[in-house]
């Protein structure tokens, strides 16, 4: 092995173990937060509104986490969670392909569409509890009700940005509307279908947590109002920590997947 090579291996094990400045900038900016939370909250002399990080850390592991209601609680979350983004991804994708499809499609029912986007969902949220009951069917729908809309219409805007001459050379070769779809249009609709995506990741989690907070017996709600009565802001603060968890965790499996489908497409 010559000694440049020799040279250059230590390099380059240092440069794959260093760390972006973005990336650990950001980290700086969080402890710093964290670091002032905790002394505002000590220096305060009150626990009774606020809890500092340490106690919420402390109640996270020894009285929310241990307690098997709330990872219950939790489990069902992440289900229903899961649940109306699949229902919200793959209804909207079927619904902005058939609305983007032609310029009629969406000049005709696009307006409709971002007409029932603006109206808040959460004054819907009674129908929903007529139509669906308080179970868990209730809070699915109510979390694709908010998730569906920006797949609906990124997924027409994406479309707007196809060639139509691709298009015209697909149909020229005899592809059918379902390899038109997978081979012309996906591949470019990608970037603006997944902002779909992310934006759909958290407008559902949003709903399905409204919805436990209004409707539920026994959910993540009536563990956020128990603990909320308690004033000990602690545990309200560690379940909302668990939540938060949840959510970075969810939303960082749809940032793999755009890398790797935006790869793919590159």
């Amino acid at each position: 092995m010559s000694v440049a090579a020799t040279q250059a291996r230590p390099a380059g094990i240092y440069a794959a173990w260093q760390i972006p400045a973005s990336v650990a900038l950001r980290w700086l900016v969080l402890v710093a937060l964290l670091c002032a939370w905790e002394v505002a909250v000590r220096a305060a002399g009150s626990n009774g509104l606020v809890a500092p990080p340490s106690a919420v850390l402390q109640a996270l592991f020894t009285q929310v986490l241990p307690d098997s209601e709330v990872r219950a609680a939790l489990t069902s979350a992440v289900f229903e969670i899961t649940a109306a983004y699949a229902i919200a991804v793959l209804g909207g994708l079927l619904i902005g392909l058939s609305v983007g499809w032609t310029p009629f499609g969406r000049n005709s029912f696009l307006p409709i569409i971002v007409f029932f986007y603006a109206i808040p969902q959460v004054v819907l949220l009674p129908l929903f509890t007529l139509g669906f009951g308080i179970g868990p069917a209730a809070k699915i729908a109510f979390g694709c009700s908010h998730g569906i809309f920006p797949v609906i219409v990124n997924t027409v805007a994406g479309m707007r940005n196809v060639n139509p001459l691709y298009l015209s050379a697909a149909r020229c070769m005899g592809a059918r509307r379902s390899d038109i779809v997978r081979n012309v249009i996906l591949p470019h609709i990608t970037g603006s279908l997944f902002a779909g995506l992310r934006l759909a990741m958290t407008m559902t989690l949003l709903g399905v947590i409204l919805a436990e907070l209004y409707v539920s017996t026994s959910g993540i709600g009536y563990f956020t109002r128990q603990f909320a009565n308690t004033f000990d802001p602690a545990p309200l603060f560690a379940l909302i920590l668990a939540l938060t968890c949840i959510a970075i965790v969810m939303n960082q499996i749809v940032r793999m997947a755009e890398r790797h489908f935006t790869r793919w497409n590159g």
